[in-house]
């Protein structure tokens, strides 16, 4: 098992390698000037100059590069005496402790990730994703039990009631909701549910999960505003869950235990629920881990409808003004997100069937 679970991580690590390397790629070949973004227009040239040194744009793309990933890995080589070497520790970008020290002006120091600063409002990255990512992880979380409950209960009663107007109409509701885009279904939902019948639903269109007192002295935590986002987001997956728990139940439901437990004489429902449902849920617990992690990142059209101000609403407009260290900040986060969800369900996977550990 250990070795099951190192072989994981390091196929995580890799994976985040590559997103850096393509996203770092990326960013650098897109039209825009950080300098005059972070200056304005009327910005003079040695103004300029200063900015370009201190971002390392004046340096060759490898440089920049290193420097890059060398700001990000939490352990980090620094120039501790050279104050114009690419790699100097810098004590008004980082928050480290140092480890030791070595060849007179190097030291290895363990750090938080260092993001770069947003070239509109100067801020660190880390804090605008640190303020956005608890709105998202609430929507999310909450789009993703809904969807799981929900899913996993509409799939056992289709299994159940095989070939019923039930399962006919689950079957129907599941192609309608994997087939509708996020962007539509939300516009839709918006518009009736928050606009038209606002008055009877009590629901805004537009709404944060905290809002201002009446004072404006204060916020407070408004849940009212999350149910429909959260039932918006939460449609593709609960229509998944449902048919992949519906097919899964059907499959196992088939095998030879299951017909020897009803031999046995054993209830229908025990043999359910303590034989078949434990082998049924395996694909299901995969399909909740890869659409937790795809909800974290795919919230950008749901965020900005219902001006909901997470991570995907901080993407987007970080997108409109070029503003790319929070776009670049923001993809590595939720690809390592999606990263570490996925290797804790190949864990998990792998504790519940032990054949997984092999393949």
């Amino acid at each position: 098992m250990f070795k099951f679970i190192i072989r994981r991580v390091i196929y995580g690590f890799l994976v985040l390698v590559g997103v850096l390397v393509v996203v770092f790629l990326l960013f650098n070949v897109l039209p825009g000037d950080p300098a005059r973004m972070m200056l304005g227009q009327r910005a003079d040239q040695e103004s300029i100059k200063a900015i370009n040194r201190d971002l390392g744009l004046d340096r060759p793309l490898m440089i920049q590069f290193i420097m890059y990933a060398n700001d990000l890995s939490p352990f980090s080589v620094h120039n501790i005496v050279d104050e114009n070497h690419f790699l100097f520790l810098d004590n008004e970008k980082y928050t480290y402790t140092k480890l030791f020290t070595f060849a007179g002006s190097r030291a290895i120091v363990l750090k938080y990730p260092y993001l770069r600063r947003s070239y509109q409002s100067k801020r660190k990255v880390s804090e605008i994703i640190s303020q956005s990512m608890p709105a998202t992880a609430v929507l999310a979380l909450t789009s993703m039990i809904i969807a799981t409950i929900l899913g996993i209960i509409l799939g056992i009663i289709s299994a159940i009631k095989k070939g019923t107007f039930f399962d006919n109409f689950n079957l129907v509701f599941s192609v309608i909701g994997m087939s509708v885009p996020s962007f539509f279904a939300a516009l839709i939902i918006a518009w009736i549910f928050g606009y038209l019948l606002s008055d009877y639903t009590g629901l805004n269109m537009y709404g944060s999960l905290f809002t201002l007192d009446d004072y404006g002295e204060g916020e407070y935590l408004d849940l009212k505003n999350l149910i429909l986002p959260a039932a918006t987001l939460g449609i593709r997956p609960l229509a998944v869950v449902a048919q992949l728990m519906r097919g899964s139940l059907l499959d196992v439901l088939g095998q030879d235990y299951i017909r020897t437990a009803n031999a046995k004489g054993l209830d229908f429902y025990t043999v359910i629920i303590k034989h078949a449902l434990k082998n049924a849920l395996n694909p299901v617990i995969t399909a909740i881990s890869g659409w937790l992690a795809a909800l974290m990142a795919g919230t950008v059209y749901i965020e900005m409808i219902f001006g909901w101000k997470g991570i995907g609403y901080e993407t987007f407009k970080a997108l409109e003004k070029y503003d790319f260290p929070v776009v670049m900040g923001t993809v590595l986060i939720i690809a390592t997100i999606f990263v570490v969800i996925n290797i804790l369900v190949d864990v998990i996977y792998g504790m519940l069937d032990p054949r997984a550990r092999v393949k």
